[in-house]
């Protein structure tokens, strides 16, 4: 059971809020934001502050703060500097909040955002004012070698900072790869060996890869997971070499989310999909396949999930777990959820909007 009594779930039409009761139960908390797409939503666990990150299309992207979640204030958005491109005389302007992270427990009000076209942006006064990595901004293989994967642009939608090292960052590009800095951001290098992108004209290029998301076991860092474009994939070293271990025979393999045991390194989480020229649950029926040897076998999850006339996938951020505890949205509006590892899932609802994102807090 997770210690987190509170779910966060950002959708196509507001941020919907869960809680557990004194008796254990999930229970419909409140709508924020109601009618609003929230891209992501979460709670600072340093600061105990409420993020929520917002689309609104015609009025473009907008950051919201809060100390309860119910009174909520507007900051500005993470925001290119004037003159910067994403490429040769393309002017590069904030089209999406894709990622958030929280600095180390030692720098309080620390806040990063991962954005489209490609930019990390920090905080370190809690969002009242934001700065562009420039280290990363200006990696050398950025302007040539990047680009949108699903999106016009590239797009960082993955932020994992080292708990035993705050320094110690990496992020999640699609499409260009893993990148990791030791120093703050000032530098930068690809951690994309071992991993394949059938669609470039040569699949081992360290960087044009593209990770769907990246997560890793807390209790031992070292251990990363990451469902990939073409496939799921693990490392035993911090992402200095990559192995796949995609269920080629099974459902395991093509999707989007992917969520780490926050104490065994063996351990993972997926809600597989067929390919991305379909995106629809596989054979017309939901799963989430977890494997418990660090992805020598899978193991595909059923009971209490729909097996007929499935059109259900998961987007990246809408899969969770703390501790044996997991929940999941899908396209469709349908929340479940599992109390015991995903052996056996429950409904919180069949009638939500489009769900994008899920976090425990």
């Amino acid at each position: 059971m997770s210690s987190k009594n509170s779910l966060l779930v950002g959708t196509r039409k507001g941020l919907i809020i869960y809680k557990r009761n004194a008796s254990g139960q999930w229970k419909y908390e409140s709508t924020e934001f109601k009618g609003i797409p929230v891209t992501i939503a979460t709670i600072d666990e340093v600061t105990g502050y409420w993020w929520a990150m917002l689309d609104h299309g015609h009025w473009g992207c907008k950051l919201h703060r809060s100390k309860d979640g119910q009174t909520w204030e507007e900051l500005e958005a993470p925001k290119y500097p004037e003159g910067e491109e994403v490429k040769e005389g393309v002017p590069a302007v904030t089209r999406y909040l894709w990622a958030f992270a929280q600095g180390g427990k030692d720098r309080p009000g620390t806040i990063y955002v991962g954005t489209e076209p490609g930019g990390l942006f920090k905080s370190t006064d809690n969002g009242d004012h934001f700065e562009l990595v420039r280290g990363l901004w200006d990696h050398p293989s950025r302007k040539d070698q990047w680009f949108g994967g699903g999106r016009d642009h590239p797009g960082i939608h993955s932020i994992l900072v080292d708990p035993a090292d705050s320094d110690h960052i990496y992020v999640a590009i699609s499409c260009a790869g893993t990148f990791e800095t030791k120093d703050g951001g000032q530098s930068w290098h690809p951690m994309n060996k071992g991993l394949r992108a059938d669609f470039l004209p040569d699949p081992e290029m360290e960087i044009g890869q593209d990770p769907h998301l990246v997560d890793w076991c807390a209790g031992d860092t070292k251990v990363m997971w990451q469902q990939n474009h073409c496939g799921i994939y693990r490392s035993a070293d911090g992402g200095a070499q990559w192995t796949d271990i995609s269920e080629k025979d099974g459902p395991a393999d093509f999707g989007f989310a992917i969520a780490a045991s926050e104490t065994d390194p063996n351990k993972a989480w997926v809600v597989p999909g067929i390919s991305d020229q379909l995106r629809v649950a596989v054979n017309g029926a939901l799963c989430v396949c977890r494997t418990d040897d660090g992805g020598k076998t899978w193991k595909a999850l059923r009971e209490g999930l729909p097996q007929e006339q499935v059109f259900d996938i998961t987007y990246r951020h809408a899969l969770d777990v703390s501790g044996s505890t997991l929940a999941f949205g899908t396209t469709t509006g349908n929340l479940y959820l599992s109390e015991n590892d995903g052996d056996h899932w429950t409904v919180l609802s069949h009638n939500l909007p489009m769900v994008h994102s899920v976090s425990f807090c």
